[in-house]
């Protein structure tokens, strides 16, 4: 598939080089009170999608056909490499978007992480820069910028507030995603500032849920310790290894919540302050584990690799700031959350699994 354009009812062109004939140049519909500061209305209004396709960018894409959008591009990277000029000129000049959400990233977790940190750098850092600017000159009426809780310093006070954003640097493994990811910040408050440019920056927290990434080479936490704690169960296996100590603190946000978060601000903030997106919880890594494994019936023993890094210390985010500016606070508990992810991976293990195992 080249491109996705949501709902199906009325047909792409054939090539996807040129405008589409039925969207004019950017005007940003709002209700009726939005000159008061109030929301926008989003089912009147085009909307691009990057990393629509993805795990977060399809719990989006749900939520906003649910609120009645009809008119959402998702470029897809066969055709658009987004770490490209010509890609993303031709992605505005095909579609001419009112709205963007930019999730598109090249992500994974810890090993993925230490193996990749200068592509992880490049490849993040040129799709935002690029997608920000293009944005810019295509006079977009307002751009949600997508960062990571990986933007916060290694050592920073728990629960992480946005303004101790900058008082040190990120944990070693994820620095190079999570300070290119930070840069989104930079050039939304600068641009801003200098060209009046209406862009918000959102710092979710670690995400989960069905329909993750279960792949080992490049999953996050909860996704790799639920294969491997199922694998183990079905295999028969005494025992698993996880890696570093079990004394890091997570904390996760079921990804609809994520997704109903990212909307609501699209509709309802405009400001330069980044706001964190998170659940309020927090949970180590050795608690995580027994939990999943109590879940799927793994009964061994888990035996830790010191010699694999904790990564960061500890992550909980204070989320009092996305309560206050647009109301959104995490509705999935997470015992909830957890039980729900395992049973979509334990139902569909033969498709999700049969070529990672």
């Amino acid at each position: 598939m080249v491109a996705q354009f949501l709902p199906a009812a009325k047909p792409l062109p054939n090539e996807i080089t040129g405008r589409h004939p039925e969207l004019e140049p950017p005007r940003l519909a709002t209700s009726d009170h939005d000159q008061a500061g109030g929301s926008l209305n989003l089912s009147e209004n085009s909307i691009l999608v990057t990393g629509g396709a993805g795990f977060l960018g399809s719990a989006v894409v749900r939520n906003l056909q649910l609120r009645g959008c009809t008119r959402i591009f998702i470029p897809r990277s066969e055709t658009f490499d987004l770490r490209t000029e010509d890609a993303v000129e031709r992605v505005y000049e095909s579609f001419k978007p009112n709205i963007v959400i930019h999730l598109a990233a090249v992500v994974g977790g810890i090993g993925a992480n230490r193996e990749n940190p200068g592509r992880f750098f490049y490849d993040n850092l040129m799709m935002g820069a690029l997608m920000m600017e293009h944005a810019r000159r295509a006079s977009v009426a307002k751009f949600v910028a997508i960062g990571t809780v990986c933007c916060y310093p290694k050592y920073t006070t728990v629960p992480f507030k946005e303004e101790d954003l900058w008082t040190g640097y990120p944990e070693e493994t994820n620095a190079p995603y999570g300070l290119a990811k930070k840069m989104l910040l930079v050039q939304s408050q600068a641009y801003r500032q200098q060209y009046g440019f209406r862009s918000i920056f959102l710092l979710p927290v670690n995400l989960y849920g069905p329909g993750d990434n279960f792949d080992p080479a490049s999953s996050h936490v909860i996704p790799a310790l639920i294969k491997k704690c199922v694998d183990a169960a079905e295999d028969g296996s005494d025992e698993i290894t996880v890696w570093g100590s079990g004394k890091a603190t997570r904390e996760f946000v079921y990804v609809d919540d994520a997704a109903d978060a990212i909307v609501c601000a699209t509709e309802q903030y405009d400001r330069p302050d980044p706001v964190n997106i998170g659940a309020g919880f927090e949970i180590s890594i050795r608690e995580l584990v027994e939990l999943i494994a109590n879940l799927v019936g793994f009964r061994g023993r888990i035996m830790w690799d010191a010699s694999k890094p904790d990564g960061q210390p500890r992550r909980s985010l204070d989320t009092s700031r996305a309560e206050k500016e647009f109301g959104f606070r995490a509705r999935t508990t997470f015992a909830e959350g957890l039980a729900r992810t395992v049973r979509w991976y334990v139902e569909r293990r033969s498709a999700v699994g049969a070529a990672t195992r």
